[in-house]
């Protein structure tokens, strides 16, 4: 039996709760403003890392505090205050937590937007929250929103790069001089009124990307935020002198709450804007906590997979290697490095080169924002890098569980928070309880009553817990597949499964009302061109790639392997390979890269309807380009 976990007891008496673990004791802010405030006070020389002319530099927490005043300063003179709404457009750079925490020090709550959303989806948000004010990162960003301008209630435009010459409105400024007209000596009543702000005060509306239908703005108070803050990672030890990157975009819940985490463990956050620069990233910052996607994970794999090759010396020694891992599982699993011969061996040869690609100093590997594959966790663990995946929502603030070193499982997202209940329904649906769980939607209140149940949060997940409390995730409620059959289907572990392949970057499986399901593959061209020169296959384009026979005899090899473990009447009768790989500009993917399948199978509808009017032969059916 696994060490249970320690309850938090948080107190709601007095400006900060005292929180002891594993003979720590740390001050648990109550807002984000007293987070804001413990940064300051702990005088590090090192809080961000931010890269300007090739050379990394640091922001000291007295730099913070002045670029932080003087953009708040800015907000209240322009009678920005409680009540209001502030939004930001702008990729992962040190301004977004500066225009993030001016606000919240003011009491206005933050609406962060996607950088990757057009000029009507950003006009959507903007009407909805009633937004007054908007900070931009680049040109780029401006150009969307004075494209709309008229159309919202927008005041002031804050625009974070240098002074932009396209400019064609009055109501934009530049963030610079506002950060730098900042006090170099501490404004007491400026920070007493900041650190009065209650607990209950809106901290921020989080329009959700969206997977199915309208996004809706979830409301997050300073407490909703903060109770999750000190309990989500506080097994994970962090302290000064850890190093992490920001790159997931921070307009999600799952990148905000990690950079506040890490703020309240005193760990260096360094900024990655541009998620194509993360490798480059990696080698020069030698991050020691690395949270991703599962999409991340799956690409270094990919990497990896592509560079050993299928055939030759490589291919053996690094077979070997794994197998070695594979007879190693149980001890990784548990937090203790092997040390027999043949794995200090394998790890020398062949799995720190992963490390080295990552930086290599990487202790802490963190999942989250979509279901991390099994087969994928695997293969991590066999090259003692275990993921301590975890799992929650923008409505929970957002962490409901997560593994973590002294609790791992594999296939679970570990157990629940020791601060929420959990319930699971008779229909296996997730609910929950607690301080981190949203007040609702913004103006939307028959959305909001329909998210409860007698007090509990519908989660829209199907899963169950374990005897030892770990919990685990089989599908999204609504994404369950009912066949004409009656049967139904869970179709994301079996989509994971597929994109554990190489071959594959996406799947989406359908057979909503039909007699069989069959699946939509979007093959990792990079990988599949290089297929492609070893077998001969020559080609125009993609469309002509996944037509060619050769090509659609592997993905049917393997669709094959995959129905091995499958039951009858999950089992992939067909599939369609389709042209183009999904992505957030087709609008397949939402902006954390989660699969929209829906805009898929509309997308593709025609092909889904002629593969189920011939249903006589499993055959693929090829897709139009």
């Amino acid at each position: 039996m696994l060490p249970q976990p320690k309850n938090v007891i948080d107190s709601e008496r007095g400006l900060l709760t005292l929180v002891v673990t594993e003979g720590r004791m740390k001050q648990k802010p109550r807002t984000l403003c007293d987070l804001f405030y413990t940064v300051v006070e702990r005088e590090n020389e090192h809080v961000m890392l931010t890269k300007a002319s090739g050379k990394w530099r640091p922001i000291s927490s007295s730099e913070l505090y002045k670029d932080v005043l003087g953009t708040a300063r800015a907000l209240q003179q322009w009678g920005i205050g409680r009540g209001d709404h502030v939004a930001i457009l702008s990729e992962n750079r040190p301004e977004w937590a500066i225009a993030d925490f001016a606000t919240l020090l003011v009491g206005a709550a933050v609406v962060p937007i996607y950088t990757t959303l057009t000029s009507e989806q950003i006009l959507y948000v903007l009407h909805h929250s009633g937004a007054r004010a908007i900070f931009v990162s680049t040109e780029k960003q401006l150009a969307k929103v004075e494209a709309i301008l008229e159309s919202t209630q927008l005041e002031h435009i804050i625009v974070m790069d240098e002074w932009p010459d396209t400019a064609s409105s009055t109501s934009v400024v530049a963030m610079v001089p506002l950060m730098e007209s900042g006090p170099l000596q501490r404004d007491e009543a400026f920070d007493a009124a900041a650190k009065a702000l209650p607990r209950e005060l809106l901290a921020t509306l989080i329009y959700t990307s969206g997977t199915t239908g309208t996004p809706k703005g979830v409301m997050l108070t300073h407490g909703n935020l903060t109770s999750n803050l000190e309990v989500s990672l506080d097994q994970f030890e962090f302290s000064a002198g850890h190093t992490g990157i920001s790159f997931l975009p921070l307009s999600h819940i799952t990148a905000r709450h990690l950079d506040y985490a890490l703020f309240f463990h005193a760990v260096t956050i360094a900024y990655c804007p541009v998620i194509e620069e993360l490798p480059m990233v990696l080698k020069e910052v030698h991050p020691t906590v690395f949270v991703g996607v599962p999409r991340v994970y799956e690409k270094i794999y990919n990497q990896v997979e592509r560079e050993v090759g299928p055939r030759g010396m490589k291919r053996r020694l690094y077979n070997w290697a794994l197998n070695v891992g594979r007879r190693h599982e149980t001890e990784i699993a548990s937090n203790r490095k092997p040390n027999t011969l043949a794995w200090k061996l394998a790890n020398r040869l062949v799995f720190n080169k992963v490390r080295e690609a990552m930086g290599g100093s990487v202790q802490f590997f963190i999942s989250g924002g979509a279901p991390l594959g099994r087969e994928l966790g695997e293969w991590y663990l066999k090259i003692g890098m275990p993921i301590n995946e975890g799992y929650g929502l923008t409505e929970t603030s957002p962490v409901i569980a997560l593994n973590n070193p002294r609790a791992f499982r594999l296939g679970t997202v570990g157990r629940p928070l020791p601060n929420l209940q959990i319930r699971i329904a008779v229909d296996g649906e997730i609910l929950v309880k607690g301080p981190s769980i949203f007040s609702g939607y913004w103006n939307m209140e028959m959305e909001t009553r329909d998210a409860f149940e007698d007090g509990w949060f519908k989660t829209g997940d199907i899963g169950h817990i374990d005897g030892d409390g770990f919990l685990s995730i089989t599908d999204r409620k609504k994404d369950l597949i009912k066949t004409s059959g009656g049967k139904f289907i869970a179709p994301q572990p079996i989509e994971n499964s597929l994109k554990a392949n190489v071959l594959v970057s996406e799947a989406a499986v359908v057979g909503e009302r039909r007699r069989f399901p069959a699946v939509l593959i979007a093959p990792a061209f990079a990988h599949l061109e290089v297929w492609a020169q070893e077998h001969g296959v020559h080609f125009t384009d993609h469309a002509h790639l996944v037509a060619d026979p050769r090509v659609q005899a592997a993905y049917g090899h393997i669709v094959a392997e995959m129905n091995k473990n499958l039951a009858q009447y999950e089992k992939l009768k067909k599939f369609i390979l389709l042209p183009e790989e999904l992505s957030v500009t087709n609008g397949t993917l939402t902006p954390t890269l989660k699969l929209r399948r829906r805009a898929v199978e509309q997308l593709y509808k025609a092909e889904i309807e002629k593969m189920y009017a011939d249903a006589t032969t499993p055959e693929p059916v090829k897709a139009n380009s």
